[in-house]
């Protein structure tokens, strides 16, 4: 099965990740469909689109939006599938709403965006626990045409970051073009990632 401008893809677990394992007990986390923190963002790809070219090859892990499994109520209350939804193992997904990519066991950010791993706030007076629009460049836009490289400490435009949990670490991400400033490490900088992730 092809389609001409989007890739076919099939959730990784479920469509949704709203489930725990602690001690052994699974604890269920929510238990309502149209919250979008709780929706399954990981795929896999099993085809290519007719058109277009991309670096992205079938079976290979991918990070989605989160509108691709996720499933709503209409107008009169009736719960329905996307507009993403073939059938429970086949949903269309087209090449902007793929975030990531694992190709040969590492991730890649496709053109135009990268991944910023934000920064602990070392100021004890402030309630917020990591600095803003500060971080550290995890997953640079392979197309990106700057001074700026992987693992930099850089700044990017407040309210451009979007968040992600990637492999149990909390990351921004940011359009290539927000990031503005490159700094350099003072040697007391610290990679935050909350204990919930």
């Amino acid at each position: 099965m092809r389609s001409i401008f989007d890739f076919v893809v099939e959730p990784l677990g479920g469509r949704y990740s709203n489930t725990k394992d602690i001690n052994g007990v699974n604890l269920i986390l929510n238990t309502q469909i149209f919250t979008h923190q709780n929706v399954n963002r990981l795929a896999i790809v099993k085809s290519l689109p007719i058109t277009g070219d991309t670096n992205i090859s079938i079976g290979d892990q991918v990070v989605v939006h989160h509108n691709v499994f996720r499933r709503y109520h209409d107008v009169r209350g009736v719960e329905k599938n996307g507009k993403s939804y073939i059938d429970d193992d086949n949903y269309l997904c087209s090449f902007d709403q793929i975030f990531l990519y694992k190709n040969k066991n590492e991730w890649k950010a496709p053109k135009g965006y990268s991944f910023v791993k934000p920064i602990e706030s070392n100021n004890i007076f402030n309630l917020n626990k990591e600095l803003p629009s500060i971080g550290v460049v995890k997953y640079l836009d392979e197309n990106f045409d700057s001074q700026i490289k992987q693992g930099d400490l850089v700044g990017f435009t407040p309210g451009s970051e979007y968040e992600f949990i990637v492999d149990d670490e909390r990351l921004y991400r940011v359009r290539s073009q927000s990031l503005t400033i490159r700094y350099e490490y003072q040697g007391d900088e610290k990679e935050y990632n909350p204990s919930w992730t």
